[in-house]
């Protein structure tokens, strides 16, 4: 059986202060197992790996940018988490290369035990200064079979000009399945202040879906960045002042312990904070994440 897919949905931006903000897009997400990478470039003519194609999928573009093996990295961040790296799947959601070009303000990934069990998170952030960092998160016991993943941390990275770094991120993911949710809800001493969702319905990774997939948005990452800028333009005429651009943080990964995941992981569907009704009921899923504050 093999994990990987495309996922084709969209995605929603929302800022609620100081002045209200909205924007919508369609968005193409791949998941991919990354044991599964070097058969995918074999069986498939319009995909690739660490090489050009239509679509293609670089370990360069995560991480620490070197030739080190990602798995390798990502292990050695969850043996420094105290978590025991066996040899389990890991999977990511991120966009792919088009044409050579990609930009991923996030990138989920779905970090396994050996006996299946989902042992922790790891969202990477990009920004469009060229910098990244990753926040991996434990993921609990009693959240491990939860329909819908609940987790937070503290921001340690510049992302947005119009955004204070004093903000804390809460986490609503539904693993992959027949569908992908992935919802953000950043919030700071006054409340709310965000909330970004990405929502897609699973296809089958096929030579004629990512055709498809091309055809429908063939200048993905112009589109990501291209919208970033517009929208941060609307942005500065409505009023919003830019803030000082603050060194990354040392470490390329903030280990996270989060101690309120086991609480809430335990709540009912209906205490859902940043999972809209309608990513989570209609069949369009009208709702989906453009990018970090």
């Amino acid at each position: 059986m093999t994990h990987s897919a495309i996922y084709r949905g969209q995605v929603v931006h929302t800022r609620f202060r100081p002045v209200r903000h909205r924007l919508r897009h369609r968005m193409m997400w791949l998941l991919l197992d990354l044991d599964e990478l070097p058969m995918l470039a074999r069986r498939l003519r319009l995909f690739s790996l660490n090489r050009f194609n239509l679509v293609d999928f670089r370990d360069r573009d995560h991480g620490d940018g070197t030739r080190t093996k990602l798995r390798t990295q990502i292990e050695r961040h969850l043996q420094r988490a105290g978590l025991e790296a066996d040899g389990g799947a890991i999977r990511v959601l991120c966009m792919p290369r088009v044409l050579g070009t990609v930009f991923n303000p996030l990138s989920v990934f779905f970090c396994h035990r050996a006996d299946g069990r989902l042992q922790a998170m790891l969202y990477e952030v990009h920004n469009t200064f060229g910098e990244r960092h990753g926040y991996l998160i434990p993921v609990t016991d009693a959240n491990t079979h939860q329909p819908v993943l609940r987790q937070s941390c503290a921001k340690e990275f510049h992302v947005s000009p119009f955004m204070d770094m004093a903000m804390t991120y809460h986490f609503r993911i539904m693993p992959p399945a027949e569908r992908a949710v992935v919802t953000i809800e950043g919030r700071d001493a006054d409340g709310k202040l965000m909330s970004a969702a990405y929502a897609g319905a699973r296809h089958a990774l096929t030579d004629a879906n990512l055709l498809r997939a091309f055809i429908a948005q063939p200048l993905l990452a112009a589109q990501v960045l291209g919208a970033i800028h517009w929208e941060a333009l609307k942005l500065w005429r409505k009023g919003l002042r830019l803030r000082t651009k603050p060194q990354p943080p040392a470490e390329l990964v903030s280990v996270v312990h989060d101690e309120r995941a086991t609480a809430q992981g335990n709540r009912g569907d209906d205490a859902r904070p940043g999972l809209c009704p309608d990513l989570t009921s209609s069949p369009r899923l009208p709702c989906a994440v453009a990018s970090l504050p």
